[in-house]
């Protein structure tokens, strides 16, 4: 990302929770350790189906005696929704500040240089009075400052910012291999540590029980994960969702986002898997990109 431009990301919406019961009522069901959010640190997290299928993945910033949960707007009344559902009798209040607020992103570079800043995931300040956060997910997305929008153009003035388009931010991120649109068209089709939320700080297999824990700790301390979420490159043609991949006939996975910003669910473990090779998808061919920062 160049370190003069700031991407107002205006699909992003904010919800805003707070109350006496909050921290125990995310602590109770989402996938990451809200216990360890601060005013100097936020997370990556997601709300899962009991199954641990995705539904939901978002940030969560502290902000004030709450926090800030940073989400796609598309689907903001669906997440406020399924909160309400399991607040029952909890002390808490759950407001939509989508209209007050914005998230607005600029180069980790640019963050670094501004006063106390460090390079640590998650790492946050404020600027302004307003969090501004490391990407919890991977530090080469940049900083991610949630900010009141009556405030963002002068703040962006002092910053010495140029806005850009937020395509050029949501096409470095699909190199990197992070899926941020069209995530819906992930709901109840891959178990949430499938979309490598281990491997991008989005899951603390340390904390207690959460909606969908037990299967995907199964998962992962018996090292049953065969299928993980890879960013797609198009060679030639269009690639429609649930359409198979293949190479030499055999099956190594399905198109799951078929937008500007593609992805597959594929089996990594699969012998036939060689990121070199193009691969054919109905009569499209493709490439299954490998992110620098997966591990395995």
């Amino acid at each position: 990302m160049n370190k003069n431009k700031i991407y107002i990301l205006e699909d992003r919406g904010l919800l805003y929770v707070q109350g006496d019961d909050v921290k125990e009522f995310l602590q109770n069901i989402i996938s990451n350790d809200v216990y360890k959010v601060s005013d100097n640190f936020s997370c990556y997290a997601s709300l899962l189906t009991p199954q641990g299928k995705y539904l939901f993945d978002f940030i969560i910033l502290k902000h004030k005696k709450g926090y800030f949960i940073d989400c796609d707007k598309k689907r903001i009344d669906q997440l406020y929704e399924h909160l309400n559902l399991y607040k029952l009798r909890s002390k808490v209040e759950i407001l939509n500040l989508s209209n007050e607020f914005v998230v607005a992103v600029i180069s980790k570079e640019k963050f670094l240089s501004i006063t106390n800043a460090r390079d640590e995931v998650g790492f946050t300040i404020k600027y302004r009075e307003d969090p501004i956060v490391l990407d919890p997910r991977d530090t080469e997305l940049g900083g991610r400052l949630v900010i009141n929008l009556e405030k963002l153009y002068l703040s962006v003035k002092k910053l010495e910012l140029k806005s850009s388009k937020s395509d050029e931010y949501y096409n470095f991120s699909h190199k990197l291999g992070i899926p941020q649109l069209n995530t819906n068209k992930l709901q109840n089709k891959v178990f949430g540590i499938e979309c490598n939320f281990d491997e991008l700080n989005g899951i603390d297999f340390k904390k207690g029980c959460y909606v969908g824990q037990e299967n995907t700790a199964r998962i992962k301390l018996r090292n049953k994960l065969t299928k993980r979420i890879f960013p797609i490159q198009i060679i030639e043609g269009k690639i429609q969702v649930d359409e198979n991949i293949y190479i030499n006939d055999e099956n190594v996975g399905k198109i799951l986002i078929n937008n500007n910003y593609p992805f597959g669910l594929i089996k990594f473990k699969n012998d036939s898997i060689d990121f070199s090779k193009e691969y054919t998808c109905g009569s499209s061919k493709i490439k299954i990109i490998k992110p620098s920062w997966m591990k395995n």
